[in-house]
């Protein structure tokens, strides 16, 4: 089990790391997190809903997704509220004062523990990974994710230190100290994360971790910047591309900065084509260059559309649209696009109405069941895949035509022209030929040999982190201390 001295130190990312090593190594390991706070989500094979991070360890696993590796996800809704997501289904919305109440834990509790032996009973071994500290002292006795599952579980515990931002010896050491003496004997190594510069210097540094910790150091893992692993942490979306476009001939993509952005993964492909400069946009400027906009998903779409109103975003795309750019909306994106959106039950809050951009002839009544699935279909008779995860139902006002026709029958989206659409489908921006249709309007800026395989791209990225791991973690400890 991999823990940390904080969030946002690299537990998900060396996690997925020790996946691929494990399956490389002959192994069939599988992730496990209890509970996952996060606005990046994931629809299982079965139309269920877990944390984008634990598909991605799944991924690199070389198993399906499942439910059992993500018991508990908390989607914040506000600073105070998070829609709770047990075993893949959407359990109610409750202030963070009523959720980490001493009433009810235990069956939360009981709910990770059957997931985690669900999960054992099918796979060997199990990379469990921890959320946050597991030094918060006021929320110890309700901690459901952190040395409570690892004692449930057995676990080999593995604490993870980010060295960038300072304060590596105090974070370690406090971390340990703080725990109870049961929980204290978990600990059977330390990773220092994200090392920058000589690692020499550090090497008296390991010597007294170890020495005032009694706890031996498995690796110091250098900082890494040309391995690409998605990643779920908001922290990492302030570190993304927000520069303006260069002028370099590619071809300019601005996705809209909204205030409750959701899976902001689906452009990681599109950041990674060498056909495309992709930044995130905040200001009308922003958008005053972009060859394309997109509108991206939104844990909620109203407050989000008024905001874009009030910032003056909403008359940027719509000017970016009538100067000729391409505007495509995913999921709350594309509800925006529409004439309306309509909240007649007050899911989203006190609005029951607000105009849409009046770019696709559409309208949004939210409400009703939360529809998560996985989902294909044919878009221009090329072959497509993704995911939905979303509320609210979006119908047309008058005859228009569907981006996608599904395999199930049903359709998709709406497309006014090759330059504006919308979508309910996460993941539509991994298909090569969806990408390939939405720059074919710029064709004749890009180089016909440019081929960008994100499928290939993404296994070659965890091989790669792979090889980095071992390189600087002492694996062969680590199995030792699984035996």
């Amino acid at each position: 089990m991999f823990v940390g001295t904080g969030s946002d130190v690299g537990k998900s990312v060396l996690a997925a790391a020790f996946c691929r090593i494990l399956r490389q190594d002959g192994y069939r390991p599988a992730p496990f997190k209890a509970q996952n706070m996060s606005l990046n989500s994931y629809a299982t094979p079965e139309g269920l809903e877990i944390g984008r991070a634990q598909a991605v360890q799944a991924e690199a696993a070389g198993v399906p997704c499942h439910t059992d590796m993500n018991p508990i996800l908390l989607k914040p809704q506000s600073d105070h509220t998070s829609q709770v997501v047990l075993n893949g289904r959407p359990a109610g919305v409750q202030s963070a004062g009523s959720y980490f109440r001493r009433e009810g834990r235990a069956a939360l509790r009981q709910a990770c523990h059957e997931a985690f032996d669900r999960l054992a009973r099918r796979y060997n071994p199990i990379v469990m990974e921890g959320a946050g500290s597991i030094s918060e002292l006021n929320l110890r006795d309700v901690d459901l994710v952190n040395m409570p599952m690892a004692r449930y579980a057995g676990a080999r515990v593995v604490l993870v230190a980010d060295i960038d931002r300072g304060g590596v010896f105090a974070s370690v050491y406090g971390s340990i100290m703080l725990l109870p003496p049961d929980e204290r004997a978990l600990i059977k190594g330390i990773i220092i994360n994200k090392f920058r510069g000589d690692l020499s210097l550090f090497d008296e540094g390991r010597r007294i971790l170890e020495d005032i910790c009694h706890v031996p150091v498995l690796g110091v893992v250098p900082y890494f910047s040309d391995i690409h692993i998605e990643e779920e942490d908001s922290m990492s979306l302030a570190q993304k591309q927000h520069s303006r476009p260069s002028g370099q001939g590619k071809v300019s993509v601005a996705v809209v900065l909204l205030r409750h952005l959701s899976n902001f993964t689906d452009f990681d492909t599109m950041e990674r084509d060498p056909r495309v400069h992709l930044y995130y946009a905040s200001t009308p400027a922003d958008l005053a260059e972009a060859d394309i906009v997109i509108l991206p998903g939104t844990k909620s779409t109203i407050d989000d559309l008024l905001m874009l109103r009030r910032s003056g975003m909403a008359e940027a795309v719509v000017s970016a649209r009538r100067r000729g750019a391409t505007v495509l909306g995913i999921c709350g994106g594309y509800q925006m696009m529409g004439r309306e959106v309509c909240d007649p039950d007050h899911v989203e809050g006190d609005q029951p109405r607000l105009p849409g951009l009046g770019l696709l002839p559409v309208s949004t009544t939210i409400g009703g069941s939360k529809l998560t699935r996985q989902v294909s279909g044919v878009c221009q008779g090329q072959r497509l895949s993704g995911y939905e995860i979303h509320m609210g139902t979006t119908t047309a006002l008058q005859p228009a035509e569907p981006l996608l026709h599904l395999d199930d029958g049903s359709d998709d989206g709406c497309r006014a022209d090759d330059r504006c659409m919308g979508t309910y489908l996460h993941g539509i921006l991994d298909n090569a030929a969806f990408v390939d249709i939405l720059l074919s309007p710029y064709a004749h800026r890009l180089r016909q040999d440019e081929v960008f395989d994100y499928a290939s791209y993404k296994q070659q990225q965890y091989d790669l982190l792979a090889q980095h791991v071992r390189r600087y973690v002492d694996v062969d400890a680590v199995y030792r201390m699984l035996e």
